[in-house]
């Protein structure tokens, strides 16, 4: 491997996860719905890698309530910036 290329992230570059930070380039904030619709996945799966990214400190994840419905909303961090850009 060329030592001038930059490495891979693998927290990152995994599908789901960099579905997730993708979506959030294009869109400062979604909600949690509308992140499992356009990637068409399970609860399950999306708020397990959602926890990781948020954990990293790549996605902050923000609950309310919305009447009493809980309403989850993801936004992208900075520190994913610099990542997004050796993409």
């Amino acid at each position: 491997m060329r030592e001038d290329l930059p490495r891979l992230d693998r927290l990152i570059h995994e599908k789901l996860r960099l579905g997730i930070i993708s979506a959030l380039a294009a869109t400062p904030s979604l909600t949690f719905r509308e992140l499992k619709d356009l990637l068409e996945t399970s609860d399950g799966n999306l708020s397990v890698h959602a926890r990781k990214l948020e954990d990293a400190g790549y996605v902050d994840c923000e609950k309310s309530f919305q009447g009493r419905v809980p309403k989850t909303s993801t936004g992208s961090r900075a520190k994913a910036a610099p990542r997004w850009n050796c993409i």
